[in-house]
């Protein structure tokens, strides 16, 4: 093969798989529509001189320790990747002034535990989670192709035992709601951890969730969380830079509008209406955007599956620059990294189900990120740099829920649902409003705008419940990120193993190649 392998897009995904090529001696090309490389993992300065904020993603975790990085932390390290520990991964703030958190400094978590036996609930799950967390990492880790999967489960099987497999393949088929109100008693317990649920389109009561309120709630006793020096472009940066070093390249502003090809094989791309010859392509595209690139790939059912792939809801973002720290009216809460508002489990279902029907939430549930309390180099000496997400948002809107907001789109409803993101805001941090210097709010429609693969505003790039995951993410039978046109190759957070930082479809796919 003497031609370069091509790459559709700079996401994470696309340059992992980009920069573990080139490592190894292959000709890579990465094509990039946006004017910077980086995707949802890019850093900029979108409020004031000083000020940096992560445009979507913030939370490094799954990249540090990932596969790429096993291989290749160290180049990356020479390459200016630089990561910020925090020791405080994230709390839950409930009615003003009460909160559940999560340290990794275990008697400071237990310190915001109500109940007795859920403290010891806590530290027997503890015990386990070595154990299971190995076994649900390692089955994230593993390439969705049907021998893979079966040696995985043979391996584990013979491992662990019939009775510790059952009750993980239970686990990871069990809501966030009956998995906490069967583990936990006290309800902050069950309103602290279902958050996590939402961050990969989980509401409360739906199947096959329960495990990420497992690994991030415990996750995060065990290991804190990871987030960038500088912001979360860091990332981004290195893997450019890696990419160049070994002789590979990354052009922006690069529309590709058509992937051809003949008789079942690639032949070629159309970037900004030039034909170029291509034998190998890497898309890290949505599903829909694919579908319009290739047209009719010859299987029906490959074709019919994209069409269908759905999406999560949409995600507000907003950024701020404060005027100091935020005057949280539980004081404790400054010291985290993410702190979740949202007062119940039973709210955060009805959120859920409110944006579903297209109605903007009357309560949303906010991901507010405090990066510069763990790097004060993202904002000036004494000021604050505010990551504020909103979850879980209808890309189209159909009404208000609480009936304040007349606006049917996002051009005019932004502004006013902003405005009540900072008045919820302000019950849990009094005062806060009046410490906002500058800030920039992006709407769903915003999102997809700046990045088409965030379809409504979605940033996970498809949900994640049980239809749509593990063999059948995408689509069933292709969920190693195979097309039926040869040649042809699906990476990006649309494929096994999904959203995050950890970019495993991008590096599962560079070791086929």
């Amino acid at each position: 093969m003497s031609g370069p392998i091509h790459v559709i897009g700079a996401g994470i995904n696309g340059l992992v798989a980009a920069a573990d090529l080139a490592a190894r001696g292959r000709k890579v090309q990465v094509w990039e529509r946006g004017p910077t490389p980086g995707g949802a993992v890019q850093t900029k300065a979108l409020t004031l001189p000083g000020f940096h904020h992560d445009v979507a993603a913030m939370n490094l975790s799954m990249f540090a320790g990932s596969g790429f990085m096993a291989r290749h932390g160290a180049e990356m390290a020479r390459h200016g990747l630089e990561l910020v520990s925090v020791d405080r991964p994230f709390a839950q703030a409930m009615t003003p002034g009460d909160f559940v958190g999560v340290s990794t400094d275990i008697n400071e978590t237990l310190a915001s535990f109500h109940s007795e036996q859920d403290k010891d609930t806590w530290q027997s799950l503890m015990r386990e989670f070595p154990e299971k967390a190995a076994v649900i990492g390692g089955l994230l880790g593993t390439p969705m192709t049907r021998t893979a999967l079966l040696k995985f489960v043979w391996r584990q099987w013979r491992s662990l035992g019939l009775g510790k497999m059952t009750d993980i393949a239970r686990l990871l088929m069990t809501s966030p709601r009956d998995w906490l109100q069967d583990t936990f008693e006290d309800p902050r317990l069950h309103c602290a951890f279902s958050t996590w649920g939402l961050h990969l389109d989980f509401a409360p009561d739906v199947a096959g969730g329960a495990i990420f309120p497992f690994l991030e709630a415990l996750g995060g006793q065990a290991q804190g969380m990871v987030i960038g020096k500088g912001g979360a472009a860091t990332v981004t940066d290195a893997l450019v830079r890696m990419i160049e070093a070994h002789g590979g390249s990354v052009t922006c502003d690069a529309d590709v509008r058509a992937i051809s090809h003949t008789h079942g094989t690639v032949t070629g791309l159309s970037v900004n209406g030039e034909d170029i010859a291509a034998e190998t392509v890497l898309a890290g595209l949505a599903p829909r955007h694919l579908s319009t690139l290739i047209g009719d790939s010859g299987h029906a059912r490959f074709d019919a599956g994209l069409d269908a792939f759905r999406h999560a809801p949409g995600t507000m973002m907003i950024h701020l620059a404060l005027d100091g720290p935020v005057p949280w009216a539980a004081p404790e809460l400054g010291r985290f990294a993410y702190v979740h508002v949202g007062q119940s489990i039973d709210a955060t279902a009805q959120t859920y189900q409110q944006a579903m029907a297209g109605l903007l939430p009357d309560s949303p549930v906010l991901v507010v990120g405090q990066p510069s309390v763990f790097d004060p180099s993202r904002a000036p000496e004494g000021k604050q740099t505010l990551w504020v997400q909103v979850r879980v948002l209808p890309a189209d809107i159909a009404g208000d829920a609480k009936g304040k907001i007349s606006a049917r789109d996002w051009d005019q409803a932004k502004a006013p649902f902003a405005a009540r993101v900072i008045d919820q805001l302000e019950e849990q941090a009094p005062g806060v409003r009046d410490r906002i210097l500058a800030q920039t709010v992006v709407s769903p429609r915003d999102l997809e705008a700046g990045n088409p693969n965030l379809v409504g505003g979605d940033q996970l790039c498809g949900s994640h419940h049980l239809r749509q995951n593990f063999l059948f993410r995408p689509v069933r039978g292709f969920a190693d990120g195979t097309t039926p046109i040869k040649g042809l190759h699906m990476i990006g957070a649309a494929v096994w193993p999904g959203a995050g930082t950890g970019a495993g479809s991008g590096f599962f796919k560079a070791q086929d190649l």
